[in-house]
Parts: C-alpha cells; sequence; structure tokens
C-alpha cells in the first residue's frame, strides 16, 4: 500500500507474458500487474465470460512475480465465481500464491445482466477484504461505465460501498471525462483510486491524473494492444512482400538480456 499512499502514487503497467513482464521491470517500474483481456486473448479466448479459470489466472500471475520479483497485482475479474465464499478463496489462493494485490470487479459474466446487483456486490468485495486480512491489496471495482451504464452516481455509490467494507483501491474504468472523475476522487476519499489509462474523453498525461488525485494508474491490456498492431503492420508486410519491415523488432540479443534478468 505504501506506493499508493505516497505523493504521486504509481504507474502499474499490465504485462502479458515472460518477456513483457522482464522489459517492464527492467524500464524501473516498481509493481506490475496481470491483465484479464491480455491473458484471455493469449490463450484465444474471450475476457469476460469466464473462459478463462482461477488456476490458470493464478499461474501465469505467479509467473510474472517470480521471474521480476516485483509485486503483481491479479486482475482477476469477478473473483472467480458464483458465490461471495468463492471469491474469499480466491483472495486466499492468491496470497498463497504470493501475489501483492487482487482486483474483485463487479461484473457476472452474463451479457444480459453484465452488472451484479449492488448488495451482491458489495458482499463480493467484502467477502474478499475479510479473507485478505490486509496480506494482499484488494481492489474494489465497478465497471458500470464500459458496461453502457453512464450512471455517475450509482458508480459513486457502489464505490463509496466498497471503501467502507474495506476496499484498499477502488476503480470505475473510463469515467466520461475529468469533472467525473474528480468527482468519484473527493467522494472515495482518502481511499486511493486506479484510473485505466485515462478518462473517456481525452487522454492525459501522467503529470495531469496525479495533479487530479489519481493514485494509481494502470494500463490494462493497451501495451498489449499496442503490440499486437506492431504484428498486425509487420504481417501486413509479409503479406505484401516486405521482407524487411515484417522482421524489425528488439534484437535477440536485447531478448537475452532481459531473460537473462530472471536468473538474478
Amino acid at each position: 500500500m505504501a506506493l499508493h499512499t505516497r505523493d504521486g502514487g504509481l504507474v502499474m503497467p499490465n504485462a502479458w507474458d515472460g518477456l513483457s513482464a522482464l522489459m517492464l521491470a527492467d524500464a524501473g517500474f516498481e509493481a506490475i500487474a496481470t491483465s484479464s483481456v491480455a491473458l484471455a486473448a493469449t490463450l484465444g479466448r474471450s475476457d469476460g465470460r469466464h473462459e478463462v479459470t482461477r488456476d490458470e489466472h493464478l499461474e501465469h500471475a505467479g509467473l510474472l512475480g517470480r521471474l521480476t520479483g516485483l509485486p503483481v497485482n491479479g486482475d482477476f475479474e469477478d473473483g472467480y465465481g458464483d458465490t461471495p465464499e468463492d471469491v474469499a478463496w480466491t483472495v486466499e489462493a492468491s496470497v498463497e500464491s504470493g501475489l501483492a494485490g487482487i482486483g474483485i470487479e463487479d461484473t457476472s459474466g452474463d451479457p444480459g445482466q453484465p452488472i451484479r446487483d449492488f448488495d451482491d456486490a458489495v458482499d463480493r468485495v467484502r467477502s474478499a477484504v475479510d479473507a485478505a486480512k490486509k496480506r494482499i491489496v484488494v481492489t474494489g471495482r465497478t465497471d458500470n461505465f464500459i458496461q453502457g451504464r453512464p450512471d455517475l452516481d450509482d458508480t459513486i455509490r457502489r464505490l463509496t460501498a466498497y471503501a467502507e467494507v474495506g476496499a484498499d483501491v477502488l476503480h470505475a474504468p473510463y469515467p466520461p471525462d475529468l469533472d467525473a472523475l474528480r468527482a468519484i476522487i473527493t467522494a472515495v476519499a482518502p481511499t486511493p483510486v486506479n484510473v485505466l489509462v485515462s478518462p473517456a474523453d481525452k487522454v492525459l498525461t501522467v503529470a495531469e491524473l496525479q495533479k487530479a488525485g489519481v493514485k494509481r494508474i494502470s494500463l490494462g491490456p493497451w501495451l498489449y494492444v499496442h503490440a499486437m498492431g506492431a504484428l498486425e503492420q509487420a504481417t501486413n508486410a509479409l503479406v505484401a512482400g516486405d521482407l524487411a519491415s515484417a522482421t524489425t523488432g528488439i534484437s535477440f540479443e536485447r531478448m537475452g538480456e532481459l531473460l537473462a534478468r530472471s536468473k538474478n
């Protein structure tokens, strides 16, 4: 938690495999996170539909931590289970796997009703906090905005309730604008707030977000998406017969340097 409460907070980028985690560690980041979107995509599956298992995500997050030695926050969707007791089990397993943090969303995996009822969502965060016993940072997250529910009042109501049951960090991806973000930060103070990249209307700088009171900035799937964009460009070059453009990237020597870091 110390990284969240210091001046400026932290930037916590999301890795998707061993090499990306080592690259982020080598760049000097003090903590990293998984991305449920990126992990699901690497397995050829969809995010938010319970297509990735708890054990698969635990193994993935544990690998990133072992390779880098950094604190790892697990982007663990809804906590992997139907009941608050299932969420508690996930938190306990995350502690045993050496994770430093875990995010619990109020999503359901049901496209027809993607956001859980208020009481159910609060009970799940409460169960996570009780299981954590301050051994792991618990982030309470509402996905109202990214699930087509642009209700700022309900978002603040949910985040406030998560804070009241003991969530260490709060997160509502993509508030509509900076005013909405500031309203959230003010309403839940002094609990730290995470932002996924920026408000929905404009990508801000790290300094601008920190000035607004954000304590943690995560990237979610966007570094992975950026890498896949580069791959698509290379693929298009290859289709066009341009081998030179299709085979640029970091050198094998650089890859070797990064992989050697995991042995130190």
